[in-house]
C-alpha cells in the first residue's frame, strides 16, 4: 500500500515554488532587526501561507490532475444502460447524503478501484475503474459508490487539506528553527544564515515531513471507516462488507502514486502500517460486523 496523498505531489512542488518566489523577491526574511535572532512571526506568517497555500492549491486542483493522472472520462451523456445505471446510482446517494450531484466517471484499469475527490462536497468526483464494473455484482458497485460518496459527504478532501496545511506549517517552522540552532550554535554564524541553515533546514524538513506524515495518514484511516459506515447507511451493511471481501480476494489496485489514499482498497498491515492511508481489509469488514462505526 502506497502512502502518496492524492494533491502530494502538487502539494510539495507547490511548496517549493512559493519558497523561491518568496525568497526572490525578498519577504521570506526570518531574522530579527538585529539579524542575529528568529523573528518567530514572521517565520510563523511565512510558513502558514506556504504551508496552507501549497495544500488548498493542491485541493482546489485535484480533480483536475486526478483526471489526468487516471485518464478518467466523465459521464457527460450516457452511452449504455451501464453508464447511466452508474450516474443514476451517483445521483440517488448524492441525494440521500445532502450533497451536489458529483461528477462520474470511469477510468481504464483491469484491477477493481474507485476515488472521490474535489474541492468541496457539492462539486465533486466519483470516479470507478472498468476492472471494478467487469468484477463486481450490481450490490458491490452500488457500496463501493456509497463508500465514495460518504466521503464527499463527510468533506473528507477539505479535512485533509485542513490537516495537511497544519502539518506542513509545523514541518516548515521547525526546520527552520533547527537550522537557525545549528547555524548558531556548530557553525557559529554570528549574523544572518550561512549555507549551514539552509542545508539543515532541508534536511530536517524532509525528515519532519516523513514523521509528520504518521498523523495524516492516521486520519486517512479514520475516515476510511467513518466512510464504511456512512456506505452502510446509505445501502446496507451487509452490501458494503460483500464489496470488501470481493476486493480482499484481487490484487491490490496500481493506481497512480498520488491517487493511492483515496482509492477504495487498502493494503495489508504490516511493518509500515503507521503510513498505511488505508486500513486492512480485514479490519474494515471486521468494524463493519461488530457494529463498531
Amino acid at each position: 500500500m502506497k502512502r502518496i496523498m492524492l494533491y502530494l505531489a502538487t502539494n510539495i512542488a507547490v511548496l517549493a515554488v512559493l519558497s523561491v518566489t518568496m525568497r526572490l523577491l525578498g519577504i521570506d526574511s526570518l531574522l530579527d532587526e538585529q539579524g542575529s535572532g528568529l523573528d518567530m512571526t514572521s517565520l510563523l506568517i511565512f510558513a502558514g501561507i506556504i504551508g496552507f497555500s501549497g495544500s488548498f492549491i493542491s485541493l482546489a486542483i485535484s480533480k483536475w490532475t486526478a483526471k489526468r493522472l487516471t485518464g478518467a472520462e466523465v459521464i457527460t451523456s450516457p452511452k449504455n444502460q451501464t453508464e447511466k445505471w452508474l450516474v443514476d446510482t451517483v445521483s440517488r446517494q448524492a441525494k440521500q447524503a445532502g450533497i451536489g450531484m458529483p461528477e462520474v466517471a470511469i477510468y481504464q484499469s483491469p484491477q477493481p478501484n474507485a476515488f472521490a475527490t474535489g474541492m468541496n462536497r457539492n462539486n465533486a468526483l466519483v470516479a470507478v475503474s472498468s476492472g471494478l464494473m467487469q468484477s463486481m455484482t450490481q450490490d458491490e458497485v452500488e457500496a463501493v459508490l456509497a463508500h465514495e460518496v460518504s466521503h464527499v459527504a463527510n468533506g473528507d478532501m477539505v479535512t485533509m487539506a485542513l490537516i495537511q496545511g497544519v502539518v506542513n506549517t509545523f514541518v516548515i517552522v521547525l526546520s527552520r528553527v533547527i537550522g537557525h540552532l545549528v547555524d548558531r550554535t556548530v557553525f557559529k554564524t554570528e549574523r544572518g544564515h550561512g549555507p549551514a541553515f539552509w542545508i539543515t533546514s532541508i534536511i530536517a524538513e524532509l525528515v519532519l515531513g516523513i514523521l509528520a506524515s504518521i498523523i495524516v495518514m492516521w486520519f486517512s484511516r479514520q475516515r476510511e471507516f467513518r466512510a464504511d459506515a456512512g456506505a452502510a447507511r446509505l445501502v446496507g451493511s451487509g452490501k458494503m462488507i460483500a464489496a470488501l471481501q470481493r476486493l480482499a480476494g484481487t490484487a491490490e489496485e496500481a493506481l497512480p502514486d498520488q491517487l493511492h489514499a483515496f482509492g477504495i482498497s487498502g493494503g495489508r498491515a504490516g511493518i509500515s502500517a503507521l503510513f498505511m492511508t488505508h486500513p486492512p481489509l480485514e479490519k474494515r469488514i471486521e468494524a463493519l460486523r461488530s457494529g463498531r462505526i
